[in-house]
């Protein structure tokens, strides 16, 4: 799946149970932190035409961040930022855990390449999650999954009064709502 699919999921699930701005934030980027382990890529297209090209992306992306040892580091900074909300800190573990299994039924490359993850990392690396049938990153069931997302960040952001975009900028984040608000009229019941 693509960054935006996870941080879409993350903030979907961030809207299961009642939390603050703060907690959503927390679950919302556990959807996508996982993929911090590929920033090696900038490090790699830099260095593509030197003397020394460095293959930082396809060595470390799904290794680093993508498994249990990194879950539970996210899992307690969570419990931490939160000041021990373990809604919070749950509704995290699930959503990085959504990210792995998103990554392991959507993600194989152009070329047909799978990524093994390895979960137990690093504790063990005896088990590596592979699914034979893992469909590509540019399949139809991907866009499909996004589609239904967007549709429904739309709605939650039209029905609760904010957004993802909260989690950069609270002005952003009010002229969607007002925006979508003003298209397709308050929700039952809101004037404001």
């Amino acid at each position: 799946m693509n960054p935006i699919t996870h941080l879409l999921l993350g903030w979907g699930l961030a809207n299961s149970a009642p939390l603050d701005r703060r907690e959503r934030a927390c679950v919302t980027l556990a959807s996508v932190v996982p993929d911090l382990d590929g920033l090696g890529i900038i490090v790699d297209v830099a260095t593509w035409s030197s003397a020394a090209p460095t293959e930082l992306w396809g060595t470390y992306h799904h290794v680093l961040g993508h498994n249990l040892g990194f879950a539970l580091a996210v899992g307690l900074t969570t419990l931490l930022v939160t000041r021990g909300r373990w809604i919070a800190t749950l509704l995290t573990l699930l959503s990085f855990h959504l990210h792995l299994l998103g990554d392991l039924i959507g993600a194989r490359g152009p070329d047909g390449d799978q990524w093994p993850i390895p979960y137990l990392l690093p504790f063990s690396d005896l088990w590596q999650l592979v699914w034979s049938g893992q469909w590509g990153l540019n399949a139809w069931p991907n866009f499909l999954i996004t589609i239904v997302l967007l549709a429904l960040t739309f709605y939650l952001a039209w029905e609760r009064g904010y957004s993802p975009l909260e989690l950069v900028s609270g002005r952003a984040d009010r002229g969607f709502v007002t925006a979508l608000r003003q298209r397709f009229g308050f929700p039952t019941g809101r004037t404001v």
